[in-house]
């Protein structure tokens, strides 16, 4: 299995986990002054719009970072991957906007621990680690923060006999 349908895995996991998480919205100039609220949107590696980072609060983020693949004395190939999944989210209160975006890094923390596993092949790699941080940057109105996981892929199954 790719890397591609690894992060669909991942992005459909999220949004079960997130989906009832009303959040604040990004008020915009053309909007009417009345606060829209909506869980988080899931990206895969970017936003659409990077010129739209702010507009786009709250969302997640889901970047593959790095992968490595080995195989050892002929057995099966095993493949790993690292992924940086960043968070964001939008609120005028800054102790509450704090406490937003940690509330929502902890609910996908301790889904994926609870889970370990999702879309029914990919493993979360415990030993690895589980890292968070939540930027302590000032840019209020917007938080943001990011956790990286290490991930277990099914290996790849080589074609052709090769025996160096």
């Amino acid at each position: 299995m790719d890397k591609v349908q690894f992060l669909k895995a991942l992005t459909k996991f999220s949004q079960e986990v997130t989906k009832d998480m009303i959040l604040p919205v990004s008020l915009q100039k053309e909007d009417d002054g009345q606060q829209q609220f909506r869980a988080p949107e899931i990206h895969q590696m970017r936003l659409p719009d990077s010129r739209q980072v702010k507009k786009k609060a709250p969302y997640i983020i889901h970047q593959i970072v790095t992968g490595t693949d080995k195989q050892e004395d002929m057995r099966k190939t095993t493949s790993q991957t690292v992924v940086r999944s960043i968070f964001c989210v939008y609120c005028g209160d800054e102790e509450e906007g704090g406490l937003m975006l940690l509330a929502l890094m902890e609910r996908l923390r301790i889904a994926l621990l609870q889970q370990v596993v999702i879309g029914g092949q990919f493993a979360l790699d415990t030993k690895a680690g589980l890292e968070t941080m939540c930027y302590p940057d000032d840019t209020a109105p917007y938080f943001s923060g990011e956790m990286v996981s290490t991930w277990r892929l099914p290996g790849i199954q080589r074609e052709v006999r090769y025996d160096p």
